[in-house]
């Protein structure tokens, strides 16, 4: 728990705190973990939380980056040093992260949020569960993914007005990420690799100073339960 030193917590928040306080860490320190008795994360926005009108300008430009409208700003959402990881790609620095935002729309014809339920507004992590419709470019083809999206705070910013992220998840299964073996290794190939070979707009090279920042070898667990350090958590 945070001392009673922390500023209150947010409305309807809690002062509850998961991560380190040291901002100067990189972001494989701030990885929010968990297992859902179902993975159904379906959401219900009427039983949203509120947020305080920085934390919701956080999840507005996160919403934003989803529905393929990517800014400078919008990706200053994240620390140089911060982590994104999907059941696609695991991006370990803000320039790999940018040209995933970027590219989003050489392979989706459209992306457009259903809606979104917060479930946890800590001190240091707010989650909640998002509905995303996908709307593929070649083939005539659209999905709907439902997935529990952790947003891990950077110490530094929590009390600004311009909250950034030190760990971004998006979880689509009932499991967590093992973050090791053939999976996980095309994960990272594909954040890798996907910044170096697109044909990078502007947009992406304002970030190319934070290759490689704050960068360690991604945490590994052997399995995605509670064995592997993700407690089951009906969020």
């Amino acid at each position: 728990m945070a001392s009673s030193s922390l500023p209150p917590p947010p409305p309807s928040g809690s002062d509850k705190t998961h991560f380190p306080q040291d901002s100067s860490l990189p972001g494989e320190h701030f990885e929010a973990r968990q297992t859902h008795p179902t993975g159904d994360y379906t959401p219900d926005p009427s039983k949203s939380l509120p947020l305080s009108p920085a934390r919701q300008a956080l999840v507005d430009d996160i919403v934003a980056l989803y529905e393929m409208k990517p800014t400078v700003e919008r990706v200053k959402r994240y620390t140089s040093d911060c982590v994104y990881n999907d059941q696609f790609v695991y991006a370990d620095d803000r320039y790999k992260m940018a040209g995933q935002w970027f590219a989003l729309p050489k392979l989706f014809k459209s992306a457009r949020s259903r809606g979104y339920q917060v479930v946890t507004n800590d001190r240091d992590l707010i989650q909640f569960r998002h509905e995303e419709e996908w709307t593929f470019k070649i083939i005539p083809k659209t999905a709907v993914i439902n997935a529990l999206v952790s947003l891990s705070l950077d110490p530094a910013s929590i009390d600004s007005d311009f909250i950034r992220v030190k760990y971004h998840k998006d979880q689509a299964n009932d499991k967590d990420y093992s973050n090791e073996g053939l999976g996980a290794t095309f994960k990272k190939w594909q954040a890798d690799n996907v910044v170096k070979y697109m044909d990078k707009p502007a947009e992406v090279e304002a970030f190319a100073a934070d290759k490689g920042a704050g960068k360690e070898q991604r945490r590994t667990y052997g399995r995605g339960d509670k064995e592997g350090n993700a407690p089951v958590k009906n969020l």
